[in-house]
């Protein structure tokens, strides 16, 4: 069996701040995504969960955001295709009549040297990790457009919350196709919101760090690779947990964030702080 550290988690509800909102959230099957749908579920919104292989991943996170008292629809699309990604919003129409916030929050790694990496694995990530949010950003900016704002609802037209990593900054051998990706979610995310800013549409981001998640998985085997590999990376010295992130989605998708826009915040127990500086004064 795999090692599996305690989680460390500090208890904290998630209040109803979303009631009456209606949001979508791709590649929600597992992992981040999974966990930020069931927290805006938590939070009061209906959620539509995107998925492109795990059907019954998804099927469980519905289950969840039901559990919740929330309501849940399924959509299987690959975020690479535009057609796919048009088709999801469409029935997202039918289903909810409006979108309220959207977390693009789909990814792959393919991982190769990059003088080996092969221009399918290149254009896949490249397609599912950056020009899926762009088409996911696009047509929710054009229903936030056309709804406008209800304050019974939201103080803002729509919120994006694009899901990122350290990794927009943080160079990485060996997933050049990722990082890159990545580092153009951070210009992306940045440029909607300043162009769309007036309409009081707000765009953030989340970058996690090392989170529990099954992408990371093989990371945390053993203790030795846990203690040796992460923990020297992070000064707050414990790994993040999915919910972590969470927890930063409902607040950047509440109005309690309604003057954050363009930004993107780090969950990453401080991984983004040079760690390897410390102590070297």
């Amino acid at each position: 069996m795999p090692w599996t550290p305690p989680k460390e988690l500090p208890p904290a509800d998630i209040q109803q701040v979303l009631q009456g909102q209606k949001a979508l959230v791709t590649g929600a099957s597992k992992g981040l995504g999974a966990a930020v749908a069931v927290g805006l579920a938590q939070a009061g919104a209906d959620v539509l969960i995107n998925y492109y292989s795990d059907e019954a991943g998804a099927r469980e996170v519905a289950a969840e955001v039901e559990r919740a008292g929330s309501k849940a629809v399924l959509f299987k699309a690959d975020v690479a295709k535009e057609d796919q990604v048009q088709d999801m919003f469409e029935t997202l129409d039918d289903k909810f009549g409006r979108i309220d916030i959207c977390v693009p929050n789909s990814g792959i790694q393919l991982n190769a040297p990059s003088h080996e990496m092969t221009m399918k694995q290149w254009e896949r990530v490249i397609g599912i990790n950056l020009t899926g949010q762009f088409l996911c950003c696009r047509e929710s900016i054009k229903r936030f457009l056309g709804q406008g704002i209800n304050k019974d609802i939201s103080y803002s037209a729509g919120k994006i919350i694009c899901m990122s990593s350290v990794h927009d900054i943080i160079p990485w051998e060996g997933h050049v196709n990722y990082a890159a990706a990545k580092g153009g979610i951070m210009l992306m995310l940045k440029s909607l919101a300043q162009e769309y800013a007036h309409n009081k549409i707000r765009v953030n981001g989340l970058s996690p760090g090392a989170i529990r998640t099954p992408m990371n998985v093989e990371k945390l085997t053993s203790p030795e690779a846990f203690e040796d590999q992460l923990l020297r990376l992070i000064p707050y010295k414990r790994i993040g947990e999915p919910e972590d992130v969470a927890r930063a989605a409902v607040w950047l998708a509440s109005d309690a964030s309604d003057y954050v826009n363009g930004s993107t915040i780090y969950v990453d127990g401080g991984m983004c702080l040079y760690p390897g500086f410390i102590g070297g004064g």
